[in-house]
């Protein structure tokens, strides 16, 4: 179903693996317009090159979303290639975890850059286009995380819950201009997420975890067209879903 996607320009960050590539490719085939952001350039031009060749139209720019004039950047290609942004899903994130106590602050400050500017990076990037057009669907990824604590990833669930907080003031603020809001919360997600994570004994519990119950990327991507599809007076606020089996 292509309803409401055929010929959107959707702009995506963390593009080059998991939630993001799978949503590309899940987007591409239903003829939405993509603009791919990521920091490892040749995985994006990769995606891209494989894109175009099925017919879809695919542009890579790499992007460190902590860097906010490479967001621009991004954006401004969006513009200059296909003339509008109708959609920005700010996918980009990392999930390090370890207790409070071990003070790994340097990932404190790398999962708030990130998970938190990074998506504030975006909204501001994209929002003037978006106003001016009163027209636009901005999509945060938060997670399962943004709706309860589970140590060792304090520091995780609280950027997750300060995506949610974003995005519920996005959504009030701009109603006047037509614009929706998104929040998808995903909960166990094949991805390589789990990659980010430095502390030994996390890093192999979370490992078991997701070969347990983790279901494939393909799932979000199939929330995000749901959220897509919709006619433009509906506006889908939040996708909470986890795998069947996993229950926290």
């Amino acid at each position: 179903m292509s309803q409401n996607i055929e010929g959107k320009v959707v702009v995506i960050t963390g593009a080059s693996s998991g939630l993001g590539e799978a949503t590309a490719r899940h987007l591409a085939e239903r003829g939405a317009k993509l603009v791919l952001g990521a920091r490892r350039m040749d995985r994006i031009q990769t995606l891209a090159d494989e894109l175009s060749k099925t017919g879809a139209d695919a542009v890579a720019v790499q992007t460190d979303v902590t860097q906010r004039d490479q967001v621009e950047a991004l954006i401004k290609t969006a513009l200059n290639t296909f003339g509008k942004v109708d959609v920005l899903l700010n996918n980009a994130g990392i999930m390090p975890q370890a207790l409070l106590e071990k003070l790994q602050v340097s990932e404190w400050d790398q999962q708030i850059d990130v998970n938190i500017k990074g998506v504030l990076y975006g909204i501001a990037a994209a929002l003037p286009h978006m106003q001016e057009r009163k027209s636009g669907h901005i999509i945060n990824v938060s997670s399962v995380a943004g709706h309860k604590v589970l140590p060792p990833g304090t520091v995780y669930c609280a950027t997750k819950h300060a995506v949610r907080a974003i995005s519920e003031g996005l959504r009030m603020e701009m109603t006047p201009y037509n614009i929706r809001s998104t929040i998808l919360s995903p909960g166990a997600v094949a991805t390589e997420l789990n990659n980010s994570i430095t502390d030994p004994e996390v890093a192999e519990g979370m490992k078991a975890f997701y070969e347990q119950v983790a279901i494939p990327a393909d799932s979000f991507a199939r929330a995000v067209a749901f959220a897509l599809e919709q006619p433009a007076d509906v506006d889908i606020n939040e996708i909470l879903f986890r795998p069947t089996a996993q229950e926290v």
